[in-house]
């Protein structure tokens, strides 16, 4: 069996036949179901040459992907409309709310217990309502927006016919165990994540919290993903 990062050399090179995708973005060039790969700007695998390491995974199913991944990237007219009885983009979505806490843990400040409240619910929203500051948390989605039109890019695996095989939970959750095993792909010294307040997150170099001690890829799921990007 290949160590972890003979795997993860394996699958950065495998999705190098895949189309980027950058803000902005062509929402009609993307699948109904799929496998995201994110990227960043300044992050490196540690195979050689200086190429791009994936920072992010996901998959959405059941004809979501585009919605989902809308939830990430956000219109600057829906963060103007925020006030204090409605929910805040990074309340729908992890990525958008991990981007946010490492900034506000970069600069210190005492806002990020409030960050953390899902303002979603009704419940949440009459009990916490007085502690927000609308106007900085505008400032932040803002923030994450401009960093993820420049700084961020992905990749896509279309799962189509081979959804039941792998769109599943198994293989995402061995697609994160992939990387996060890698020794050699590592955070860069300026990575903001490095400040995130989640331990699983400054440690393994990736945006996740789950299934990083997953195990590697297998050699049915190779054989899955080649014949998606096909």
């Amino acid at each position: 069996m290949m160590d972890s990062a003979k795997h993860c050399k394996k699958l950065h090179k495998i999705l190098e036949r895949c189309k980027t995708f950058k803000h902005p973005i062509d929402w009609k060039n993307l699948p109904n179901n799929g496998v995201y790969f994110f990227y960043e700007k300044g992050e490196t695998w540690g195979h050689g040459g200086g190429k791009s390491r994936i920072v992010r995974v996901g998959t959405h199913r059941e004809g979501n992907f585009i919605s989902r991944m809308k939830s990430h990237y956000i219109d600057d007219k829906i963060i103007e409309r925020i006030h204090r009885n409605s929910a805040c983009p990074k309340d729908r979505s992890i990525f958008r709310k991990n981007i946010g806490r490492a900034i506000l843990a970069k600069t210190k400040s005492d806002y990020l217990p409030v960050w953390e409240v899902d303002f979603q619910t009704p419940k949440n929203r009459l009990r916490y309502g007085d502690k927000r500051n609308i106007e900085l948390e505008k400032n932040l989605e803002h923030r994450i927006n401009q960093m993820l039109k420049e700084k961020f890019n992905f990749k896509v695996v279309p799962t189509g016919m081979h959804e039941a095989i792998i769109g599943g939970k198994g293989l995402e959750a061995r697609l994160i165990g992939t990387l996060s095993h890698c020794k050699s792909c590592r955070p860069s010294n300026k990575w903001l994540g490095r400040y995130s307040p989640k331990e699983k997150i400054r440690s393994s170099g990736l945006w996740l919290e789950q299934h990083l001690d997953n195990d590697t890829l297998i050699n049915n799921d190779w054989k899955s993903v080649k014949n998606c990007i096909k």
